[in-house]
């Protein structure tokens, strides 16, 4: 007799588990470790794959469903926009896999062994929080957040559902670069931290976008979502063969309604690194003040733009963090785009190309032992190869049931901290911060951009 299709997915689960640990044994050997390879080795069969859902089909998700090939199997594609999910499911699946513009179908599947989220910003809070209460695991994409508020209501499901969240901040998986610089700071390589710095580069402006009909595929009202109703907006910008200007695809990113700018684009990459180095070297206390300057291309008023029709985020900017104990963290626009961490034995500079200064040098003569590596990616097994690497501890997590490298509780201490970047941006003054009770103090009109309302129609589903 044939098994049943839930007997079917069960058996897959099983062969998943035990494909998965091949890797956890590997975890006690040295630093490096070639698990994508191992598990691709041991997943060619159909059973051994992971049933995967993916919300958002485009370009990230793209990159990453690329990354996971070997191990995911994507049987469900969700996007608001109909020619982007067609097209995800015949590059990915084959047009084998279902397709909806509804994403809570893809969550009541039980068929469907993890979520990967690569929504706009807008739309990551929302699907992440019901997609654990659903019993998923789920990779997604960075910043988990608009606000502080809902930093603080995910890390509340994450510890009442102990599902696994892997943030897409695949710097944490980077060897050589980032995770050797963190087994320096860890080995004391720098000596006591005084300051990081995070140079993340500006955004663009923009002219005056025009109000347009939205494109006849895209789903305008669902893109939107949480999000205030307003006009879909686009222009060519003279931008010949380019994306050209907009409030949607890609774009949405300079735009507050919908994302934090670069603050919370690249910041969520370098901010998380050089949140990584300080509490490796003992910060464990969360900011007391952030403030600086900033430039935005529209005027603003009581924190909100003062127009609709042009990008709005800070366009250039630099910010100081200050830290019990005297620690400080700088970000900022103007310089070579990289995390600059100076202690009292040296200081090294780390970005996705390069890791130099004097204590880099001196590892030829004075190499970091052999477990440095181990001890700051939490004793899993490594890659070299970031992306598929972030993937691979995703699904090691899963399996084993723990925090993954880039778990949501350390990625929304140092989100915090941009999203204050980017309300003292929008205020134009310094503000005080409670780590304790995550208030900003003292200010009323900036402790109310800690939330946002959600537009009637798309709040979260917390039953």
């Amino acid at each position: 007799m044939s098994k049943s299709p839930q007997g079917k997915r069960l058996n897959q689960r099983r062969q998943f588990l035990k494909t998965t640990a091949a890797v956890s044994a590997a975890a006690s050997t040295p630093y490096y470790f070639s698990t994508p390879k191992t598990l691709a080795q041991e997943s060619k069969s159909k059973n051994d794959r992971v049933a995967m859902g993916v919300i958002g089909c485009g370009g990230m998700a793209g990159g990453n469903m690329n990354a996971a090939k070997d191990w995911v199997d994507v049987v469900a594609v969700c996007d608001v926009d109909s020619g982007r999910r067609a097209a995800a499911n015949q590059k990915w699946s084959g047009g084998k896999a279902t397709e909806s513009a509804e994403y809570r179908e893809l969550l009541d599947r039980k068929d469907i062994d993890a979520v990967h989220i690569a929504t706009p910003d807008h739309w990551h809070t929302k699907p992440l929080i019901e997609a654990m209460l659903a019993g998923k695991d789920v990779y997604c994409e960075k910043p988990l957040t608009l606000t502080i508020d809902e930093g603080k209501l995910i890390r509340k499901v994450q510890k009442e559902t102990g599902r696994v969240v892997q943030v897409g901040t695949q710097q944490r998986s980077t060897f050589p670069l980032f995770v050797k610089a963190m087994a320096m700071v860890n080995e004391g390589r720098v000596g006591k931290i005084q300051h990081v710095q995070a140079a993340i580069g500006g955004a663009p402006s923009s002219p005056a976008i025009p109000a347009v009909d939205p494109p006849a595929d895209l789903d305008w009202d669902r893109w939107l979502g949480p999000a205030p109703m307003t006009d879909y907006r686009y222009s060519d910008g003279g931008k010949k063969g380019g994306r050209g200007n907009t409030n949607c695809h890609y774009e949405f990113r300079w735009w507050y309604e919908y994302s934090g700018g670069k603050l919370t684009d690249w910041g969520a990459h370098h901010v998380d690194i050089c949140n990584w180095a300080l509490k490796l070297n003992g910060q464990t206390a969360g900011p007391l003040s952030i403030g600086g300057s900033a430039k935005h291309p529209v005027e603003f008023k009581d924190g909100y733009p003062a127009e609709n029709d042009r990008y709005n985020t800070a366009t250039a900017f630099q910010f100081e963090v200050k830290y019990p104990g005297g620690t400080q963290m700088t970000i900022r626009n103007d310089t070579d785009n990289g995390v600059l961490i100076t202690g009292d034995k040296g200081r090294i500079f780390v970005n996705r190309r390069k890791l130099t200064g004097a204590p880099v040098e001196q590892l030829a003569d004075n190499p970091l032992p052999d477990d440095a590596i181990a001890k700051v990616y939490k004793n899993m097994p490594m890659e070299r190869n970031e992306r598929s690497q972030h993937w691979a501890n995703f699904l090691y997590c899963a399996r084993e049931r723990k925090d993954p490298i880039s778990d949501v509780h350390t990625h929304m201490q140092m989100l915090n901290v941009c999203h204050l970047a980017g309300i003292s941006a929008r205020f134009g003054r310094e503000l005080k911060w409670d780590d304790t009770n995550e208030q900003i103090v003292g200010d009323d009109q900036a402790n109310a951009f800690l939330a946002r309302p959600y537009r009637s129609g798309y709040e979260i589903e917390m039953g």
